[in-house]
């Protein structure tokens, strides 16, 4: 599964989370499992039969599980959420014993207790129940698109449970034969082949299913509505000698959109088949779009995703085309490494995010090198490390035993940093070498699950190279980032490692086993630092960059001299070193080294880059820094002057017209480079002449003409009219948005009503209850507010006296762990024992969302800390870089 795409947060707080209706009632069971379920019963296939009218509040089923039971038990735990069951029965043979069940805990744990004991052995346990749509990607969901109701599921982590009683775990896999009976005409998508359609009982067609692979509860899909599905097929490979079946599924408002992800896909699978070296192993693919999920998800054969993600139109920027070739191959990656071989239990989750997050980029970068998708996987790394060096934290690797800590485990950490840690080690090991560990790893567990440790055993009896497991586990069973500090001396170099810690902050020492690549000029060289200071030779030359390539987790820090060279090579670096770069130089201002005038200096140099992230990333740095707080009032003419000097010239270099297709035939890195410029020269510097024309082409595009307005400008272009018409733009926004099913329109439309800046706009849109609002909507407009400097703390001490209402009801792995992230641009200790006053009480009773929430105040906490130290030394720099 890939979080966040869009916002980097999860869908949550749609509407209806401002009052759902009463589910089953909970009877508390002090014996229940919190976590894992007792051995007692192991299930073997599951048959669904579900009645699915996506238009009503609620869904019917009929489920049959076949299991076997270790021993004889009057009581059995299982899973089951909001649930009215009906009835239940044991078949045991050819006798019925009833039973009753009773959830007994919030998260979905149900206990069944039977009228008399059932035996060991095989028996079935029957279910009829129904259960209630939701309205945000969790569990069965329904979603309103234009004047139709459809219907997705998302079930992991944890949210089978609400579609249909089960034992809900990665550990258990068995096949699943499930029917679904609808209206006439609808389209119906599941994991396997569609078998048949009949008709039934009162004008209703029932779809049938060929049963599947074995497959834990999580990856189940059933989709169900007026669906357009395309169909084609994926040609035989070397490792694949039969023509697979694919199709495109989407809402009918997207029908239009569909040729890219036909097209595009069956590059990307072939590319996968050729790096694991297998065929895919699920018998078809289909590619589905919902307009509400915030990610994706790698349902075995039935992939889904937000609309945005994988539905492009030929004005599709180089942005899009980048996030589509991510997550398409993320999500297909899963398809062998998460759903072939699954987690045994939740703890090994990093593992299938991890891999994935690095494969995903891996392969996208090989389906299209021109876009230069590589470097973003190193930037999620980077950026990780801002959370991981935190004293309140959590290990790659993380015991989980109860269920309300799974959903913990989706976050940065396993993402960019467990990607970021897979990159490394495959990079010190050679392509070859680990590619055939995860070979080894997928034909030793195929269809089944493995643990961490197996798929380490895998990679190190590939690679003939035990120390490499060493490696693996420090980054993956401990917390925190090492910094090496690296200094020369003569023909050596000095490499001494320890624990990162920003200003204000003092974690406890640790050590790491660190691959470890330096160069100076092109001379390379790598060793595993093992010890905390490791002497290696280095030849005569000007510039060290000491993270060759930017692969390895880890920063660095350098003798000032050696600084000034770097930062003067800025131009020159790789994308991924000069990731490294700016983010170690960060670092050492962020631990009090590095003197604030150097961050400008390297902006200055590094606006050169030819890689776009790179170009611009010490200015959004920058622009950081005023959005917290550190850049007061008084030097925001000073501020700006910088960023003018530093970022119009490259735009002017560049060109700037925003009509549709003005760029097409473009290289599309220099693209993307001039919709990054655009955003930091209108919105940072206040360029006059860039707000004009952004102004004058938002205008002709709300009135009507569409090529007036190219998608990459889209959002700046509307936040400028926003900022300058106030109230009466940003309710044509909200309602233009709020009726457009166009992913790109309806996000940049929301996204530049709440930044706005505007305090009257601000209190519109908080207040806003329109019934065309999801839960995305919602969240665009809550966190714009709150992430504009001129509204941040009125939005925040919105969100802080309607916190209780705005989780009411939310549920499932894109909600509950992302609300706290809404506060974490305020700064000081005095603000975070004040928000921590009037939420923390209720946060820490539900322990729900917990760990994101701590992690959350104490970045509010050292940026106070950072303020008290440095804002003096930025506010002298920045005024006289601004002169």
């Amino acid at each position: 599964m890939r979080k966040g795409m869009m916002l980097a947060v999860a869908a949550m707080l749609s509407s209806a989370a401002f009052g759902q209706s009463t589910p089953p009632a909970i009877v508390a069971d002090a014996a229940a499992p919190k976590g894992r379920l007792p051995d007692t019963a192991v299930p073997k296939a599951y048959r669904l039969d579900f009645t699915i009218l996506p238009e009503a509040e609620r869904f019917s089923g009929h489920g049959e599980i076949d299991v076997t039971l270790k021993r004889s038990t009057s009581r059995l735990y299982l899973h089951g959420r909001d649930l009215a069951v009906s009835k239940v029965v044991a078949r045991v043979g050819n006798t019925s014993v009833p039973a009753t069940f009773t959830q007994v805990d919030a998260t979905g744990t149900a206990r069944l207790d039977f009228a008399r004991a059932i035996p060991a052995g095989a028996a079935t346990l029957v279910f009829d129940y129904t259960g209630r749509f939701g309205n945000d990607a969790a569990g069965l969901y329904h979603v309103k698109v234009a004047d139709r109701w459809y219907s997705w599921t998302q079930f992991e982590s944890i949210d089978a449970r609400a579609a249909f009683p089960s034992f809900d775990e990665p550990g258990f896999k068995q096949p699943f034969t499930i029917t679904v009976t609808t209206h006439p005409g609808m389209t119906v998508v599941s994991n396997s082949p569609e078998t048949g359609v009949t008709k039934v009982a009162g004008g209703m067609e029932k779809h049938g299913f060929a049963p599947t692979k074995p497959l834990p509860t999580y990856l189940v899909a059933i989709d169900t509505g007026p669906f357009v599905r395309r169909t084609g097929t994926i040609a035989p490979t070397p490792e694949r000698n039969w023509p697979m079946p694919y199709g495109g599924v989407a809402t009918r408002p997207q029908a239009d959109k569909m040729d890219y992800v036909m097209a595009e896909t069956p590059r990307i699978v072939g590319l996968l088949e050729r790096y694991f070296g297998e065929a895919f192993p699920f018998p078809k693919l289909d590619q589905i779009g919902s307009p509400i999920m915030p990610g994706a998800m790698e349902n075995a054969g039935a992939d889904t995703y937000g609309d945005g993600i994988i539905f492009l139109d030929r004005n599709a920027t180089t942005g899009d085309k980048k996030e589509f070739g991510m997550v398409v191959s993320h999500e297909l990656a899963h398809q062998w490494f998460g759903d072939l071989v699954s987690p045994e239990w939740w703890s090994d989750l990093w593992l299938n995010e991890s891999f994935a997050n690095w494969m995903g980029y891996r392969i996208a970068n090989e389906w299209r090198p021109e876009l230069g998708i590589g470097v973003g996987a190193l930037a999620e790394g980077f950026a990780a490390m801002n959370t991981d060096a935190l004293e309140v934290g959590r290990p790659i690797h993380q015991p989980i035993t109860e269920n309300s800590q799974i959903d913990a485990a989706f976050d940065s950490i396993t993402y960019g940093k467990g990607g970021q840690v897979v990159a490394m080690i495959a990079a010190y090991l050679g392509d070859d070498k680990f590619k055939e560990g995860v070979r080894l790893h997928l034909r030793r567990h195929a269809y089944g699950n493995a643990s961490s440790e197996q798929f380490f055993r895998s990679i190190a009896d590939a690679a003939h190279d035990p120390k490499i497991l060493a490696s693996l586990t420090s980054f993956v069973d401990q917390q925190g980032v090492p910094v090496v500090d690296v200094r020369r001396s003569g023909g050596t170099i000095t490499a001494t490692q320890s624990r990162y810690a920003f200003i204000g902050s003092t974690p406890k020492p640790l050590t790491w086993t660190i691959p470890f690549c330096v160069r100076v000029d092109a001379a390379k060289q790598c060793e595993l630092l093992d010890s905390k200071t490791t002497t290696l030779t280095a030849p005569a030359g000007r510039v060290v960059m000491s993270n060759v390539g930017g692969t390895g987790y880890y920063r660095f820090d350098l003798a000032p001299g050696d600084w000034q060279a770097l930062i003067a090579s800025s131009a020159t670096l790789s994308g991924g070193e000069a990731v490294a770069s700016i983010d170690s130089l960060w670092a050492s201002f962020r631990a009090g080294r590095a003197p604030a005038a150097w961050l400008i200096a390297q902006a200055r140099a590094m606006a050169a880059n030819p890689d776009p992230a790179a170009s611009v990333n010490p200015g959004v740095r920058i622009a950081g820094l005023r959005a917290r707080g550190l850049i007061a009032p008084a030097s925001l003419p000073a501020y700006r002057a910088l960023m003018a000097s530093i970022y119009t010239p490259r735009l002017t270099e560049l060109g700037f017209d925003p009509a549709v297709g003005a760029y097409r035939s473009e290289d599309p890195q220099r693209q993307e480079l001039r919709h990054r410029l655009v955003e930091l020269v209108a919105n940072e510097a206040g360029d006059a002449a860039t707000r004009a024309t952004l102004k004058a082409a938002a205008t002709r595009y709300l009135g009507g003409d569409a090529a007036a307005l190219d998608p990459g400008f889209l959002s700046s272009a509307l936040t400028v009219l926003a900022q300058d018409g106030g109230l009466p733009v940003a309710r044509t926004l909200i309602d233009r948005g709020l009726a457009s099913e166009d992913a790109t329109v309806r996000s940049s439309m929301l996204a530049a009503a709440g930044s706005s800046g505007r305090a009257d706009v601000a209190n519109y849109l908080l207040a806003l209850d329109d019934p065309r609002m999801r839960g995305f909507d919602r969240l665009r407009l809550i966190f714009g507010v709150v992430g504009t400097v001129e509204t941040r703390d009125l939005g925040t001490e919105w969100v802080l006296a309607n916190y209780d209402r705005l989780i009411a009801g939310a549920n499932g792995v894109f909600i509950t762990t992302r609300l706290p992230s809404a506060f974490a641009t305020q700064c000081g200790a005095d603000r975070a024992a004040s928000i921590d006053a009037k939420v923390g009480p209720a946060i820490r009773k539900a322990d729900i969302g917990l760990l994101a929430y701590q992690r959350t105040l104490e970045t509010i906490r050292l940026c106070g800390a950072l303020r008290d130290a440095k804002a003096g030394e930025i506010a002298a720099a920045v005024t006289a870089a601004g002169r």
